[in-house]
């Protein structure tokens, strides 16, 4: 008897075989197609990734093309001082009633910025001024007395020529017999008295002239007085001489005074000056109007371009080194006193840009090499080649003789290497037009 059994496929046999073909076939076209196994918008997202990262924007660093010298220049270390700097003192004695600035208050020249009580100055002047009306009545009272004595000169002549017309007359009357002689000379020497009155009476207007003389002397002296108690009384009126910042407010109101105690001191921030002590040896290089190239610790990404405005005439005797006054501008007023400052004298001869030599890519002609500069801001800076000249070479650094202009920003250095029209980003290090004073 036999049984009939049902055939189970096993792994290789023919008709597991047939049957997987369509399966294995089927996978393969999948694979193949690609597209089937993300959703369409899955990779077009990856697409535009890979595109955004071909166009990233390449990080560079900057710098400020500068004229210099391939040789070491000494670097010397001052301290910023305002350019003027005063201190403001009572100039009277008064108690201080009212101080209207502190410390770091802006001040205009002329304005008022302490008051002192002028009580004891204006009694002073109005001393003074009545003793100047006292003195006035006294030269009014002298011109009146000169008036009377010429009047009675002038009535003392008119006697003297009708007495002299009488003597004559009697004189002659005398002589013909027609009086005695006792009345001729008595006629004569009322004559004689009347010309005597009259020297006395003009000696008499010359010494009251004098006198007017000397009381308008008195007056004017007096007047002289009166202006000065005056101008005192304006002492009680402190005001700034400059237009500056208030630096210290060293006494407060209520405090008496004496002249010459000191109120405020004030300081002129329009420029900035920085002494620094330059050696024996290299004090003849410097003379007075020089460039000199200034770097501010407070300020790292600007550079302050000032110039040599004194130089003492008398050197330290022990440390044989001779002060150096530099002077740089202070636009906006924003660098104060006492920050540390690098101050480098650029020789008189400097004319030529010096740039790393590292920033340099070799170019198609001799002694001719390319620099990458950034055009543009923000998303829309590019690199862009441009070909230079270029001279001497040394520690580093090399000659810019043509191409590249005092004030252009170049690259120093980037991330990777730069292509013509690279997109690229300033680094936080980078110098930018607008941060130099220049």
């Amino acid at each position: 008897m036999s049984h009939e059994h049902p055939i189970v496929p096993r792994m290789g046999s023919g008709l597991r075989i047939s049957k997987a073909v369509p399966l294995v076939a089927l996978l393969f076209s999948i694979v193949g197609s690609g597209c089937q196994l993300f959703p369409q918008d899955t990779a077009k997202a990856q697409s535009e990734s890979q595109s955004e990262d071909t166009e990233q924007a390449v990080a560079v660093e900057t710098s400020l093309a500068e004229t210099g010298s391939l040789q070491d220049i000494t670097e010397y270390t001052g301290t910023t001082q305002p350019f003027r700097q005063v201190s403001l003192r009572a100039r009277s004695e008064g108690r201080l009633v009212n101080l209207a600035v502190d410390v770091g208050d802006s001040v205009r020249q002329g304005q008022l910025v302490a008051q002192l009580d002028d009580q004891l100055l204006r009694t002073q002047v109005n001393e003074a001024q009545s003793q100047l009306a006292a003195l006035d009545a006294e030269v009014t009272q002298a011109q009146a007395e000169v008036n009377e004595a010429q009047a009675l000169v002038e009535q003392t002549k008119v006697e003297l020529q009708q007495l002299q017309a009488d003597a004559k007359r009697l004189k002659s009357l005398w002589e013909a017999g027609a009086i005695s002689e006792q009345q001729a000379e008595q006629a004569q020497t009322a004559a004689d008295a009347a010309a005597q009155r009259l020297r006395s009476a003009q000696e008499q207007v010359r010494t009251r002239q004098q006198g007017v003389v000397a009381a308008r002397r008195r007056v004017f002296a007096q007047d002289s007085v009166v202006a000065q108690t005056q101008e005192r009384r304006t002492y009680a009126q402190v005001v700034s001489p400059l237009t500056g910042v208030v630096l210290e407010r060293v006494t407060e109101p209520g405090n008496l005074l004496q002249p010459g105690n000191e109120i405020l001191q004030l300081g002129d921030f329009s420029a900035i000056k920085i002494i620094v002590q330059v050696s024996e040896l290299e004090f003849s290089q410097i003379r007075v109007g020089q460039a000199a190239q200034v770097r501010l610790d407070a300020f790292p990404e600007r550079r302050f371009t000032g110039t040599v405005a004194r130089i003492s005439p008398a050197a330290d005797p022990s440390s044989r080194l001779v002060p150096v006054e530099v002077k740089i501008p202070n636009p906006g007023q924003r660098i104060g006193s006492g920050l540390l400052a690098r101050v480098q004298f650029q020789p008189a001869d400097i004319s030529t840009i010096v740039i790393p030599e590292t920033a340099l890519q070799v170019g198609a002609r001799e002694n001719e090499e390319t620099l990458f500069i950034v055009s543009g801001e923000g998303e829309a800076a590019r690199a862009v080649a441009r070909p230079v000249q270029v001279g001497k070479k040394a520690k580093g650094k090399v000659e810019v003789l043509s191409g590249l202009q005092p004030g252009d920003a170049f690259i120093v250095r980037s991330e990777q290497p730069l292509e013509a029209g690279q997109a690229v980003r300033l680094s936080i290090l980078s110098e930018r037009r607008g941060f130099s004073n220049q």
